[in-house]
């Protein structure tokens, strides 16, 4: 009611300011609308035709953008939908192939590509499917699909990239990595990963480039270190390839230079010393060796001295030295190993018997040292005490136990279990030599007769 009274009201406003504005402008307006055709109007009139057409056009524009709005809203309702039912259709997807039901899982996420098949997601999801069923071909071309789609997208080129490298096409996975930093050119593991192949291909130049650039962008934390140290190794491979190539000064200085960033890194004083032998500068490679086994207390070094002065045929020198440093540590247990080796070697057996004893007396327990002391113990006609070493050595016991092997991670054990102790494999536990016997075919041919082969 109170609406209609404003109605009313106001087409009675209107009614009255119209005939107002009529009587004050009594003329006439003429409009030409081309030069033949025009219409003559009183002015009041031709104000409201005016206002018409211009409420006229303003409210079909409006109509015609809220209808606009409208379609394109629905529109974009229909495809929020339709992304939320392929969404979870792809989630369900994943979840299977998360568990284990590959079939089920291919089924629902070829399901997703068909409603939407520019789904990148989908592509790598059904790719791991494919991986993961052995159909390396399959998976490999769905990546590459999804490449096209995002064609720099940085979780598709590495599954790419990682694809090719572990089916041994590295190659290709180089190319993926370079293309990575192309893009990105501090994208540390795409470096680290492409470095990797370097290494495993020996193309030590080239990881060691790659290294450098890891270094630049990795200058703090726990990791810098890490490069820093993976850095020396490569400095070193190119080293001892140089070594290898016949360039040996190369190989020298930088050895060198390594020692005294890393004193404790053991290959280059190692490399650094046969460098020196390679250039006949034989009393600085002693001297490396001798140095290197002082500082580090390793085995290679006293294997390099004893190649050396064997080869000269001068291991008096050698002895020499052993029993220099014995004199500055009796406690070095790897010394008097290599020393009773040597004495063995040189028929001095009474030492070479007393230094292995005092080994096996320490607690010292291994195969080498009790096939030493057999062998000792031999040449001293010994005997009872050669067989034991022997029977130590071949941990032989007197039932004659065979022992079992795992199949799986090699531990030995004299006693069965259904269950690998150390690896928890089950039913993995066989006699070592199992395979071996069960090559063997048994000879059925004539056969020698022992006592008339001695009667002979």
């Amino acid at each position: 009611m109170i609406l209609v009274a404003m109605l009313v009201l106001a087409f009675i406003v209107f009614a009255v300011g119209f005939l107002y504005f009529w009587g004050v402008n009594p003329g006439d307006i003429t409009v030409f609308l081309t030069s033949d055709i025009s219409y003559t109007l009183p002015a009041a009139i031709m104000l409201i035709c005016v206002l018409l057409i211009g409420l006229l056009i303003g409210n079909s524009l409006h109509f015609l953008s809220a209808f606009f709005y409208s379609f394109k809203h629905w529109k974009g309702g229909r495809r929020v939908k339709k992304g939320e039912e392929i969404g979870s259709i792809y989630r369900s997807g994943v979840g299977r192939l998360l568990s284990g039901d590959l079939k089920k899982a291919r089924i629902l996420l070829k399901k997703a590509l068909d409603r939407d098949p520019r789904r990148v997601d989908v592509y790598l999801a059904l790719a791991s499917v494919a991986l993961q069923e052995n159909n390396i071909e399959e998976g490999i071309e769905l990546l590459k699909k999804a490449r096209k789609l995002e064609p720099k997208g940085i979780e598709v080129l590495f599954k790419l990239a990682t694809t090719y490298e572990a089916n041994d096409r590295r190659d290709e996975a180089i190319a993926i990595y370079r293309d990575l930093l192309e893009d990105d050119g501090n994208n540390r593991k795409a470096m680290r990963a492409l470095r990797d192949i370097q290494m495993d291909l020996n193309n030590w130049q080239e990881a060691l480039d790659l290294q450098k650039n890891i270094i630049k962008i990795t200058k703090t934390g726990a990791k810098a270190e890490i490069e820093k140290q993976e850095l020396l190794q490569l400095r070193y491979e190119v080293a001892h390839a140089k070594l290898e190539s016949g360039e040996p000064d190369q190989a020298i200085e930088t050895c060198r230079d390594i020692i005294k960033k890393s004193s404790q890194f053991t290959p280059a004083r190692v490399t650094l010393g046969d460098a020196y032998r390679k250039l006949n500068r034989d009393n600085d490679a002693v001297r490396v060796y001798q140095e290197g086994y002082k500082t580090l207390k390793k085995s290679i070094f006293l294997a390099r001295l004893e190649d050396f002065y064997i080869n000269a045929e001068d291991p008096a020198t050698l002895l020499a030295f052993y029993r220099s440093q014995m004199e500055v540590d009796s406690e070095d247990l790897l010394l008097k190993l290599y020393l009773s080796r040597l004495c063995l070697r040189l028929e001095m057996v009474d030492e070479a018997i007393q230094h292995l004893t005092d080994l096996e007396t320490s607690g010292v327990d291994f195969t080498t040292l009790h096939l030493l002391l057999a062998e000792a113990h031999r040449r001293r006609n010994n005997t009872d005490d050669a067989v034991a070493e022997y029977q130590k050595a071949l941990q032989i016991d007197s039932h004659l136990l065979l022992g079992f092997i795992c199949n799986n991670c090699g531990s030995r054990f004299t006693e069965w279990h259904s269950r690998c102790p150390d690896c928890k494999t089950s039913d993995s536990l066989t006699l070592p030599e199992r395979k071996y016997i069960q090559a063997a075919k048994l000879y059925n041919g004539p056969k020698a007769i022992p006592h008339a082969a001695q009667g002979k």
